[in-house]
C-alpha cells in the first residue's frame, strides 16, 4: 500500500533551509574563484601549474579531513560541526581576499578547505536524519539542485565582481549567505543529530588517512619525475596501513567493512569517484579556453560557463524524485553515458569552434551529471542503516572530493607535460589548446569504467 507523503514540519523546513543555503554558498564560492584564475595568475605572476594549486590546496584539505569530520560529527553532533565549518569558511575567505602573494593565497585556500570539509561531511547526513527513506531522494535532489545553482550563479557573479572590483571580491561574494546559514542554525534549529553509540575517536586511522592524502597530492605535483613516483608509492603504503587499522578498530574513521560486505555501496562509491574525476575540471579548463584563447572578459566567460551547472540545477530535483520511485542504478547509468557524450564533444573543441557548440557540449555534460548525482547519492545512503548516516555521508563527500582532486591532478599533470612551468603567453596558446583537448579526451575515456560500475552495483535496498 502506498501512502501520501506528509507535509514538512516547521523544524524540518528550517533545517532544510539551513542546509540548502549552505549547499548554494559553498559551490558559489568555488565557481566564482574559477573565473578569477586568469586574473589571479596575472596579478600574482603565477604559472599554469602553480595556479592549479589555488584549487588543489582547497581540495587537498577537504579530502584530508572530510572523513575525520564525518566521524566527529557522529560523535559530537552534525549541526555543531556544520556551523563550525560555516564560521571557518567565513574567516578563511577573508584571509584569501587579503593575500598578497601566491604562497599566502594557497595557504588560505588550504585552511578554507578544512572549513569546507566540515560542511561536506555533514550536509547530506543532516538531510538524511530529518527525512524518512521514502522522501530522502527528493530532499537530496533539492540539495544537489542548490549545489548546482551555486555553480551556475558563481561564474556569472564572480565574473561581474571581478570585472568591477578585482579578483579579491570573488572570495567575498558568498559571505552574506554564510552569515545567513549561521543565524538560522544558531537561532532557529534547536535539534542535534549524532550516533547513538558515540564510541571513541580513531586518532591513528585519522592521521594515516590525512597523511596519505597529503603525500598523494605532493606526489602528483612532482610527476612524472622519480620523486613523484616515490611519494605515490609511500602514499599507497599509507592507505594500505589505514585500511588495516580501520578493519581492526571498533569505531573506525571509515567503516571499510561496507566496501567488502555491501555491493551497492562499493560500486556506487567507485562510480562517483570516476564521474567526479572526469567532469570536475571542466569549468576550469573552459575558463582558460574562453579568456585566453577566445579573449572573452570574465563576465562573458561566466555567462558561457553557467550553462553546465544550470542544467544540473534544473534536472537534479527531478532525478532525485525519480530515484525514490525507480531503480537508481538505471537513472545514474544513463547519466554517465550522457556525460561521456558531452565530454567527447568537448574533446573536439578548437580555437575556431563556435560558442553554440561549446554551450551545447557543456549543457549535455551537465544533463548527464545531474541524472547521475542525486540517484547515486540516494543509492549510497539507502544501502546503510541510520546509525551509519554520518560515516556514509563522509564517504560520499570523500569520493566527491577525491574525484575533484583527481580531476585537478590529471589536468595539472597534462599541463605540466604540455606547458611546463612557464606562464601562459600568446605564443603558447596552441599548446594550451592541445592540453585542454587531451584532458577532455582522457575524461571521456574515464566514463567507461564509471558506467560499468554503475550498472553492476545491484539493486538499492532500503535502509534498516
Amino acid at each position: 500500500m502506498t501512502h501520501e507523503p506528509q507535509a514538512m514540519t516547521n523544524p524540518q523546513r528550517l533545517t532544510l533551509a539551513m542546509v540548502l543555503l549552505n549547499a548554494l554558498m559553498t559551490p558559489l564560492m568555488l565557481s566564482a574563484v574559477n573565473v578569477g584564475l586568469p586574473t589571479i595568475a596575472l596579478d600574482l605572476a603565477m604559472s599554469a601549474v602553480l595556479l592549479s594549486w589555488v584549487q588543489m590546496a582547497y581540495l587537498m584539505a577537504s579530502a584530508m579531513f572530510v572523513l575525520v569530520f564525518g566521524r566527529m560529527a557522529d560523535m559530537l553532533g552534525r549541526k555543531r560541526l556544520f556551523l563550525a565549518g560555516t564560521a571557518g569558511v567565513i574567516l578563511t575567505s577573508l584571509l584569501a581576499a587579503l593575500a598578497t602573494d601566491a604562497g599566502t593565497l594557497i595557504a588560505a585556500r588550504f585552511l578554507q578547505g578544512i572549513g569546507a570539509a566540515m560542511l561536506y561531511a555533514t550536509q547530506v547526513a543532516i538531510v538524511s536524519s530529518i527525512f524518512p527513506p521514502e522522501r530522502r531522494g527528493r530532499a537530496i535532489g533539492l540539495t544537489a539542485a542548490m549545489i548546482y545553482l551555486g555553480l551556475t550563479i558563481g561564474p556569472l557573479l564572480g565574473g561581474a565582481v571581478i570585472d568591477q572590483f578585482g579578483w579579491r571580491a570573488a572570495f567575498l561574494a558568498h559571505i552574506p549567505l554564510a552569515v545567513a546559514v549561521l543565524l538560522i542554525g544558531l537561532c532557529f534549529v534547536k535539534a542535534e543529530w549524532r550516533a547513538e553509540d558515540r564510541g571513541r575517536f580513531d586518532l591513528c586511522g585519522a592521521l594515516l588517512y590525512a597523511g596519505s592524502i597529503f603525500i598523494v597530492c605532493l606526489g602528483v605535483s612532482r610527476l612524472p619525475g622519480a620523486t613523484g613516483l616515490a611519494l605515490l608509492f609511500i602514499a599507497g603504503l599509507g592507505l594500505v596501513l589505514f585500511f588495516c587499522q580501520e578493519r581492526r578498530h571498533p569505531y573506525p574513521v571509515l567503516n571499510v567493512a561496507l566496501f567488502f560486505n555491501n555491493r551497492v555501496f562499493t560500486f556506487s562509491c567507485l562510480a562517483s569517484l570516476i564521474l567526479y574525476t572526469a567532469t570536475f575540471a571542466n569549468v576550469i579548463q573552459i575558463s582558460l579556453y574562453l579568456q585566453y584563447l577566445k579573449g572573452l572578459s570574465a563576465t562573458l566567460a561566466g555567462l558561457v560557463m553557467l550553462c553546465q551547472p544550470l542544467m544540473m540545477a534544473l534536472i537534479s530535483p527531478l532525478a532525485g524524485r525519480l530515484s525514490d520511485r525507480f531503480e537508481a542504478r538505471y537513472i545514474a547509468s544513463l547519466g554517465t553515458a550522457v556525460s561521456a557524450a558531452g565530454l567527447v564533444l568537448l574533446a573536439n573543441i578548437r580555437l575556431e569552434s563556435g560558442l553554440a557548440y561549446l554551450i551545447f557540449a557543456l549543457a549535455l555534460t551537465g544533463l548527464g551529471f545531474s541524472l547521475f548525482s542525486a540517484p547515486n547519492i540516494n543509492a549510497i545512503i539507502g544501502s546503510v542503516g541510520r546509525q551509519a548516516y554520518g560515516s556514509a555521508n563522509g564517504v560520499v563527500a570523500t569520493m566527491r572530493i577525491l574525484g575533484q582532486m583527481s580531476s585537478m591532478a590529471l589536468v595539472m599533470l597534462i599541463f605540466a607535460l604540455t606547458l611546463g612551468a612557464a606562464r601562459i603567453t600568446p605564443e603558447r596558446y596552441a599548446e594550451l589548446e592541445s592540453a585542454i583537448r587531451l584532458s577532455f579526451t582522457v575524461a571521456a575515456i574515464l566514463c567507461l569504467p564509471g558506467l560499468y560500475f554503475s550498472l553492476i552495483r545491484g539493486r538499492m535496498r532500503p535502509a534498516d
